[in-house]
Parts: C-alpha cells; sequence; structure tokens
C-alpha cells in the first residue's frame, strides 16, 4: 500500500428523508451505522455513514439526506451503479427481502463473467450484488435478519459513466495505479492490484448520454483510499503538478481528504486510513449518539432542534 492508491475508500450519495435512509440501510441491507454526525459544511443536514463492524475503507457508505429534495437523475459525469460484494448462493434470500420490503430489482444478470443482482434504495439510488469470481473473506457486520452467510462483504467496485473515456481512464492508470482488465462493447472494467477488494472501476461510455442532474438518489462523489497523510500529500503533489485543482488537505475527523473533479466532471477524493471512526464513540457503541465537529458543539442544541427526527 506505501505511496499507492488501495481501491475505494468510500461512496458518499444524496438522500432524501433521513429516516427513511436509515432504516433500509440498516434494517432491510443490514449495514451497520457507523457515525451520525452532520454535514460539515452544512451542519442542519445529517451525515450518515454505513459499514462494517469498525467501518473498514471499502466498506463505508455516507449519505447527505434533505428532507424534502428533488429527484435527482443519473447521466455522464456521476458514478451511476454501486456494486457489493455477496456470497455465492444469496442471491435467494436477497430476492425474498426485496420482495418482502417492496425494494425495485432486476432479476439475476451477468457481466464479466460475475452474476449480479441490480436494485434501487428507497430515493432510486442504482445499486448491484455481486458474486465475485474471488471469494470475498472479509467478516461482514451481520443483524438477526441479515447473517453472515448472506451480507454484503463492502463494495465490490463502482461505475462511472462519462461522454469521453480516455481522460477519466488517464487518471486511473496514470495516476491511481489502475490497469485496464477487460472490455466488454462500450464498459471498460479497471482494476488495481494494490488490495484485493473494492479495487474495482467500471467506465461506461456514452457520448450521446445527457449529463446526469445531482439530487436524491444519485452519488455525490466517490473516494479512493491511502494509507496516511504522508501518501495523502504525495498525491496532492502528483495531481497539482499535473495542473489538476486539487484542495489543500481537510480534516474530516475520521480521515483526512483531497478533492479534485477529473475530466469528465465526477468528484474525486482521496481519503486516508486514519484516524478512524473509534476516535470519538467506543467500538461497541459507534453511531448511537449525534457525533458534531469540535467547532460546532457550541450550536449542539440549535443543530439537535433544526435536524429531522430519525427515532
Amino acid at each position: 500500500m506505501e505511496n499507492r492508491i488501495a481501491g475505494l475508500h468510500h461512496i458518499t450519495a444524496i438522500a432524501g428523508m433521513a429516516k427513511q435512509n436509515l432504516d433500509f440501510y440498516t434494517n432491510v441491507m443490514g449495514l451497520r451505522l457507523l457515525k451520525k454526525t452532520v454535514n460539515f459544511d452544512d451542519p442542519g443536514t445529517y451525515h450518515f455513514y454505513y459499514g462494517d463492524e469498525k467501518g473498514s475503507a471499502g466498506t463505508i457508505l455516507t449519505f447527505f439526506p434533505h428532507e424534502g429534495a428533488r429527484r435527482g437523475s443519473a447521466g455522464t459525469g456521476m458514478a451511476t451503479n454501486i456494486a457489493y460484494a455477496v456470497p455465492e448462493g444469496s442471491f435467494d434470500f436477497w430476492i425474498d427481502r426485496f420482495e418482502k420490503h417492496y425494494v425495485t430489482y432486476n432479476k439475476p444478470s451477468e457481466k464479466f463473467g460475475e452474476q449480479y443482482l441490480t436494485f434501487l434504495d428507497p430515493d432510486g439510488l442504482k445499486l448491484e450484488l455481486v458474486i465475485p469470481k474471488k471469494q470475498d473473506n472479509r467478516i461482514p457486520w451481520e443483524t438477526d435478519e441479515v447473517k453472515a452467510a448472506v451480507a454484503t462483504r463492502g463494495f465490490h467496485g463502482v461505475t462511472l459513466t462519462v461522454q469521453d473515456k480516455e481522460k477519466t481512464a488517464q487518471v486511473l492508470t496514470d495516476i491511481f495505479g489502475y490497469t485496464l482488465q477487460e472490455q466488454s462493447v462500450n464498459r471498460y472494467r479497471y482494476v488495481t492490484d494494490a488490495v484485493d477488494t473494492a479495487n474495482i472501476i467500471d467506465l461506461v461510455e456514452l457520448p450521446h448520454e445527457p449529463r446526469g442532474l445531482g439530487g436524491a438518489g444519485t452519488n455525490h462523489h466517490i473516494a479512493f483510499r491511502v494509507k496516511n497523510e504522508d501518501v495523502l500529500m504525495h498525491f496532492q503533489k502528483k495531481i497539482a503538478d499535473l495542473g489538476y485543482n486539487i484542495t489543500q488537505k481537510i480534516d474530516r475527523n475520521y480521515f483526512y481528504s483531497l478533492y479534485f473533479r477529473e475530466p469528465n466532471g465526477i468528484l474525486f477524493e482521496i481519503a486516508t486510513d486514519n484516524p478512524g471512526f473509534g476516535i470519538d464513540e467506543p467500538w461497541e457503541e459507534l453511531g448511537t449518539g449525534l457525533l458534531l465537529p469540535p467547532r460546532y458543539e457550541s450550536r449542539r442544541a440549535e443543530i439537535e432542534a433544526a435536524l429531522p427526527k430519525i427515532d
């Protein structure tokens, strides 16, 4: 992992109703609520983090839920599909569960030799369950209803839809160290060997497709993983030297981040493993309290009063 991008760190999307989002991802999908905090740039909005037991990089899905937000539409210039790895033989469980909870889904299909099951969350965000060619041995979070034998293992990969793939592909290969593994028509699969999981980026090229419209049910950004701040700053210099407008290091409490837009306009983040989600709550209590950045603590009563009720 030294001085390398180690696959995906987290993915962030936009939601509508906070309680609806929380119920779907914790109850239906069986993910752990890792952190209940606020959007650091908009403290009147929640920021939910979901993942495995300790919020391992490559398992973390986060949301900015905005009550009454307009429904977005997927298109070019955005991440359009989030894929989770699941065990072989688990599709029957998930199809039964989706039907029980009125989740929209398609029948299983195949791409690049892997079976996948597409479904939508309550805001229309497109997700997939994928049975990887190579068994994913990550230890999942499990609940009373979603046991380890069928539970999601974390991200398998993410699809980026673009009008012109060449320059985005150059970012993946020349900066991030991915290589083109396979192609099927207009879908190009890029993989990094820095890690064994959460290491796939699919580029789908649609030259005449309109750009996506951000809103509930769309992805906001994807974050790539690095080991620590030294590696983070190595990439800041590398990316800045190539002419990209990249931010300074930003403290997100649970990791440190940089942001820049790749040539098709998708917001990329690079995030560190450190310090992790255990810095402000005991591991067994993750997600149970409202955690605020220190600069907002003096406004806690005001912020709590403004946030929608989720209990």
